[in-house]
């Protein structure tokens, strides 16, 4: 059984203001050539398939085009979850139809939970557990359960429902996008939570041959090889330059065995990240790469600079960002290190704006109703059509 486990594709996503529609185009057309090349069983998509809750038109068609030609076309079945990004009930209105093409869609949490039941080409089955995000609130109320309070407990009441149904002679997998505890963040993620109520330990997810996981951004392993984040399709952030994106190709054999190797997927432009004068930069020799990729400068100059945008996209035609480290410096001297704003969380950033307006700390339980006020905030924002 071949698997290509994806996630975070982020349809719809604005980078700079730049629509980047035509770039998630590419890279999914490369993902469906990969799919026909090594003739995979089934294609997942491990949530955050849109970027928000309400995507535009050209992020739906994209969806419906891609859906489409692999389910269709190739006949190889897509099993997708809602991830935090996404409404759930804007997914799981989606479904239904969708099962019939051979796309299993799980928006919403509730319910016991069905697996899409896959026999590879090699006779070996599968049986893949979608399990869609869902915050705790909603957790409560969509299984009936009021002692759920955390990311965890969701989880893990789910998973006691699977547990329940599974079958002994099938390899078995879990999908989920959650936080699992020792992975690494990028700058490009959406916190599920604040206050650490958001983290669910990897081995909650003991027994599984695998766990294909969305949310974090980079590739990785998290806790052993079987529980693992395919990583975003794209680069969603300058700080995430130097990162290598792929898809993880999983393959599982009848005996028990699993073997997962990276595969790279080239886009349509790359991410850079220049620093230097603006005379040094301007007289740099202009490379094949600075030429195609997307790029943020970063000035040094001290002094004031004339129109620096217009001078340096003639070296940089795709410069979509343009950063002063001066000013920074200026900014941020005494408070945070460079670009530390942009780093912190909603939570960090009003704990330094009470202590500089109260000279006071928050205790404890201000903590915990902040944590709260903003999960809730958070949880609004994804249903609001904007």
């Amino acid at each position: 059984m071949r698997l290509i486990h994806t996630a975070d594709w982020h349809l719809g996503r604005l980078f700079h203001n730049l629509h980047l529609t035509a770039d998630q185009r590419f890279i999914l057309d490369g993902l469906i050539e990969l799919i026909a090349e090594l003739q995979a069983d089934a294609l997942i998509v491990a949530g955050d398939v849109f970027d928000r809750a309400v995507p535009p038109t050209e992020a739906v068609e994209l969806l419906d085009d891609v859906v489409a030609r692999v389910a269709l076309e190739l006949e190889v079945p897509v099993v997708m979850i809602a991830g935090n990004h996404d409404s759930p009930a804007r997914l799981q209105y989606f479904s239904g139809l969708a099962r019939r093409a051979g796309v299993h869609v799980v928006g919403q949490v509730g319910g016991q939970p069905t697996p899409a039941r896959i026999t590879g080409r090699d006779g070996v089955d599968v049986e893949l557990w979608p399990l869609a995000y869902t915050d705790p609130e909603t957790g409560r109320a969509e299984l009936r359960r009021d002692d759920l309070h955390s990311h965890e407990a969701v989880v893990a009441a789910q998973l006691e429902l699977v547990r329940q149904r599974l079958d002994e002679g099938a390899r078995q997998v879990v999908l989920a996008h959650a936080f699992v505890a020792g992975g690494a963040e990028s700058e490009s993620e959406r916190a599920l939570s604040v206050g650490g109520s958001g983290v669910v330990p990897a081995g909650i997810f003991a027994g599984f041959d695998y766990v294909a996981l969305g949310h974090l951004h980079r590739p990785q392993s998290v806790g052993g090889e079987r529980v693992r984040y395919a990583g975003s399709l794209l680069k969603y952030s300058f700080e995430e330059a130097g990162h290598q994106k792929s898809v993880s190709v999983v393959d599982l054999g009848r005996d028990g065995t699993l073997s997962v190797r990276e595969h790279c997927l080239a886009p349509r432009r790359n991410l850079r990240r220049v620093q230097g004068s603006l005379a040094e930069l301007l007289a740099s020799p202009l490379t094949l790469e600075d030429g195609d990729a997307y790029v943020e400068v970063i000035l040094t100059d001290e002094d004031p600079v004339l129109d620096p945008m217009e001078k340096l996209r003639k070296v940089f035609p795709h410069l979509l960002s343009l950063r002063r480290l001066q000013t920074e410096r200026l900014v941020l001297e005494g408070q945070v290190g460079v670009g530390g704003l942009e780093a912190q969380s909603t939570e960090e950033l009003f704990r330094a704006f009470f202590e500089e307006v109260t000279g006071e700390r928050l205790s404890r339980p201000q903590e915990k109703e902040v944590a709260a006020a903003v999960d809730e905030v958070e949880r609004l924002r994804r249903e609001v059509v904007r």
